[in-house]
């Protein structure tokens, strides 16, 4: 491709990115498609010769964006609804085109010197401790991973042997890293929430000195800032002392709320973190930086090294202390220039206009509860934790299955679903940037009128 055709095509895919953005509306949200329908309508061979750009472009808007689900629309309101803005989609080509891998120093010293500025700042305005190390990964699952794979080692005990205590309400992310960890399923003890769906630091004593007198080892344990059913936020600061009483590695999953920090109004979110040893979070769900971007910290980088180093000769490089190689501090070798992206975000909103939108959604959920709360057909089912609500019909579960299902269905909003105490319940979550308090409305009209 001559430089001439690709600045043509570039402006083109430039021209309909603007637009797309501009007028995301025209899209139904969640993809008027079954499975197998998409697949059916491509050849079922690559090409033997190469095609028209013009051709593979007018396929993606006809073909591939209709089957899309819309996560980027502003009534994407189901799971963590996350927002792609449009300097961090500026980032991800100008990313693309340096096509930097920052696993060494050498490889790329502006790629592994931006991470580590960009995560400084981040660390600075979320508020944590100055001993903190950053680095990123791409979701919290690999994040939650090391974490864990960190915690064994410092045990210094057969794996089979260890125990893993987290939440009723944690991330099945957690269960999946600690048996990827060599944690059997039968060790992983899932501490009871109380009201509020908060872990119960009694409950989690009790536990870990249960384990303790039938001879088993105690290593981690996972509270959770915001977690996924509610939003919940464990009780860090209690469950740290029972951390630090039992000598255990304390982990914090703030993947969704732990960006809430950085408004004044919700900084303790992350209250008793400075006492843990990791923490993670992802600017990729409510810092508008396109997925992946998960950022782990952990006061013991040195533990993380001991792990994870392994330097075969042809990636050995002279030795100098200002010189960090990120390989050494994950499994993952190859490392994509994400800190770009965030690194623009963070420079085009500033702390302050990032803190606004974090309370502008947060008190659109509010009037959204407010607006539920009113009705007597439906009932809130748990605190009103950052930009989540929790609601559902009064009654069985049956109507409330077919409320969500007929909301999705329209193409109008995607809400998901949960299960609290038993019950099924709907969650509206906001977190894109786009969102307004319009497009709530129009979901509220839409679930409490008698034919939706």
């Amino acid at each position: 491709m001559s430089p001439e055709e690709f600045r043509r095509h570039g402006h083109d895919v430039i021209d309909w990115i603007a637009d797309y953005l501009a007028d995301i509306d025209r899209y139904p949200v969640l993809a008027g498609v079954n499975p197998g329908d998409l697949a059916a309508r491509l050849p079922a061979d690559g090409p033997e010769e190469g095609e028209p750009m013009e051709r593979i472009l007018a396929d993606f808007r006809e073909t591939i964006v209709p089957a899309l689900t819309q996560w980027n629309h502003p009534r994407f309101l189901g799971y963590f609804s996350i927002s792609s803005s449009p300097p961090a989609i500026l980032a991800e080509a100008l990313a693309a085109a340096v096509n930097a891998n920052a696993m060494l120093w050498r490889t790329s010293p502006a790629g592994t010197e931006l991470e580590q500025v960009t995560l400084g700042w981040l660390r600075q305005w979320l508020g944590l401790p100055s001993d903190y190390f950053g680095i990123i990964f791409d979701t919290a699952s690999t994040s939650s991973l090391h974490a864990i794979v960190c915690a064994r080692e410092e045990a210094a005990a057969p794996a089979s042997e260890l125990v893993l205590y987290c939440s009723d309400q944690a991330h099945s992310s957690i269960e999946k890293a600690a048996v990827t960890a060599g944690i059997p399923r039968e060790n992983i003890r899932k501490i009871p929430s109380d009201e509020r769906f908060r872990m119960r630091p009694d409950a989690l004593e009790r536990e870990v000195q249960n384990d303790i007198v039938e001879g088993r080892r105690p290593f981690c344990v996972v509270a959770t800032a915001g977690a996924t059913p509610a939003a919940s936020v464990d009780p860090v600061p209690a469950i740290a002392d029972v951390c630090q009483r039992h000598n255990l590695w304390l982990h914090v999953d703030a993947a969704y709320a732990g960006i809430a920090a950085i408004s004044g109004t919700h900084r303790g979110v992350l209250a008793g973190c400075d006492r843990a040893q990791s923490l993670v979070t992802n600017p990729h769900k409510w810092l508008l930086t396109p997925v992946d971007c998960s950022v782990f910290y952990t006061r013991r980088p040195e533990v993380q090294r001991r792990v994870f180093s392994l330097t075969p000769e042809y990636l050995r490089t002279a030795e100098d202390p200002r010189a960090l190689n990120f390989m050494d501090y994950g499994l993952p070798l190859g490392r994509r220039f994400r800190a770009v992206k965030l690194w623009f975000v963070m420079r085009y909103y500033g702390r302050k206009g990032l803190a606004a939108v974090i309370e502008r959604h947060c008190a659109a959920a509010r009037t959204f509860a407010s607006w539920v709360a009113e009705d007597p057909r439906f009932e809130l089912c748990a605190p009103v934790e950052f930009s989540l609500v929790c609601f559902r019909l009064r009654g069985p579960d049956e109507p409330n299955r077919e409320l969500l299902d007929r909301i999705n269905a329209s193409g109008l909003a995607l809400l998901s679903h949960t299960v609290l105490r038993g019950r099924f319940v709907l969650r509206l979550a906001v977190g894109n940037y786009r969102t307004e308090l319009a497009d709530l409305e129009r979901v509220w009209r839409f679930l409490a009128s008698p034919s939706g």
